[in-house]
């Protein structure tokens, strides 16, 4: 794998696991951002009101420089922490595991609760399917009309991808790089007259 890859899931999928009447409900989502995140967790929330535990965990970025691990009052590190070894065991980045608990009226211990969360989480991944994904940064840049060939015959040299685009008194877009390309990019886009690079 490349510096700039991931491995990553590509959609929402589901796990299960039970233990001694109790219900462990995992969903593993391919995220992005800590607003995502919230939005996600509030619909769970929402959605099992009648869970006991609603335990989660979460890497952002391409090495999961941003990580979370959360045991909703479950006793400490007995049920983010399995779920988030879960994340790095499989090498997973930019993924929010939610593991939801029905309490079936026994209790596990610190051991069993350990296992039953590892385990949920284990099954969410899975069932999900695994895909490699680059980082990709964001570029925006703005040039007048006459340039507009030169512009448009470098987005199809490079594939790029338009996020965004406006063209009325000047032109500006949003273009969407892979991180390992972006300087070979910049250096094509900075030969282009009036074409300014804003970061």
């Amino acid at each position: 794998m490349e510096e700039d890859e991931y491995r990553t899931v590509k959609q929402v999928a589901e796990g299960l696991y039970k233990e001694k009447g109790s219900r462990f409900i995992s969903f593993i989502y391919p995220v992005k951002t800590e607003e995502e995140i919230k939005t996600i967790l509030a619909e769970i929330k929402l959605k099992y009101f009648d869970a006991r535990h609603h335990c989660y965990a979460y890497g952002l970025g391409v090495r999961r420089e941003a990580f979370r691990m959360n045991d909703d009052g479950e006793p400490s590190s007995t049920a983010g922490k399995p779920i988030f070894g879960q994340i790095v065991s499989h090498d997973l980045s930019n993924v929010l595991i939610v593991v939801i608990r029905y309490f079936g009226g026994t209790k596990l211990g610190v051991s069993g609760l350990i296992q039953a969360y590892k385990e949920a989480a284990a099954d969410a991944i899975r069932n999900a399917e695994i895909v490699l994904e680059t980082e990709n940064i964001s570029l925006d840049i703005r040039f007048s009309y006459a340039v507009m060939n030169d512009v448009m015959k470098v987005l199809k040299d490079m594939d790029l991808e338009v996020l965004d685009r406006n063209f009325e008194l000047e032109c500006s877009m949003r273009l969407s790089i892979r991180r390992k390309y972006s300087t070979l990019l910049k250096d094509r886009l900075m030969q282009i007259e009036s074409l300014v690079i804003e970061e």
